[in-house]
């Protein structure tokens, strides 16, 4: 193995450790670690990053079918639009600038870390908020389903479409939409909204992947060691995440991922 696999595959079971511990929302650091360390462009590194997210979120949502815990229609619902605006995304990175979309992607992860770090401090100090409103899609408890709406279709295809334009465009899997859009949404246990948000990443991802593989936009000696790797992260990630406080651990990966994006910016400006 070259130097540049053995990176590639070293940044992968990052990223998987980071996709197990923290609920799928570990794949937004993806793009960003590839820009780092193989001084990769944006729209280079982001269908790489989708290969990994499409790998690792398929063997999740697998896992959560065999437990039947994926909500798979509502995955089916939420990919809906995403499957179609994800290539349209795609499309238009290899289109952008790399500035922009530098500046773009750190942005956005400022966004989420911010978000993430406050929902970490609500969690470790007992201050969740509570709902004001029931959630458009409620969970039939008789059946174990969910009872399905035209406000609720709405609210979770809205959602997929923003996640699946988002993959495309900058690289990421869309879990940071996905799973706080489920939180909101619907009243499904938290497991059941991880295992729901790998379907809908793996049904977005494998759709970007293969529209890039096709353009020839797809680096395979970089994207099959960062796929594998993450792959082994995500098993042990699983593990270690048996022995740690989850509210911790999202407070660090929210404290890590502001100090990436603020190195973008800066790389970018």
């Amino acid at each position: 193995m070259d130097s540049i696999s053995a990176i590639s595959a070293g940044l992968g079971v990052f990223v998987g450790m980071m996709m197990a511990l923290t609920g799928a929302g570990g794949g937004i650091l993806s793009v960003p670690l590839l820009v780092f360390g193989l001084n990769l462009s944006v729209a280079s590194a982001g269908p790489i990053g989708l290969l990994a997210i499409a790998v690792a979120g398929s063997l999740g949502a697998i896992h959560g079918l065999r437990t039947k815990l994926l909500r798979y229609r509502a995955a089916l619902v939420m990919a809906t639009l995403g499957i179609v605006l994800a290539p349209i995304g795609l499309y238009l990175a290899q289109r952008i600038p790399n500035q922009p979309l530098l500046i773009a992607f750190a942005s956005l992860l400022i966004i989420v870390s911010v978000r993430m770090l406050i929902q970490a401090q609500q969690e470790i100090t007992g201050a969740i908020p509570k709902e004001l409103s029931a959630p458009p899609c409620k969970l039939d408890q008789s059946i174990g389903r969910l009872i399905w709406s035209v406000p609720c279709a709405r609210a979770l295809i809205g959602s997929g479409a923003v996640a699946g334009f988002l993959s495309g465009l900058l690289g990421v899997g869309g879990g940071f939409i996905i799973v706080p859009a489920l939180k909101k949404y619907t009243d499904l246990p938290m497991q059941s909204i991880v295992a729901t948000s790998l379907g809908v990443l793996a049904l977005i991802s494998i759709t970007g992947v293969t529209s890039a593989a096709v353009a020839g936009h797809l680096n395979w000696p970089i994207a099959l060691p960062f796929a594998a790797g993450a792959v082994a992260g995500m098993v042990l990630g699983s593990i270690i995440a048996k022995q740690i406080s989850g509210p911790r651990i999202q407070q660090a990966f929210a404290i890590f991922t502001f100090l990436i994006s603020i190195s973008l910016l800066y790389k970018a400006i």
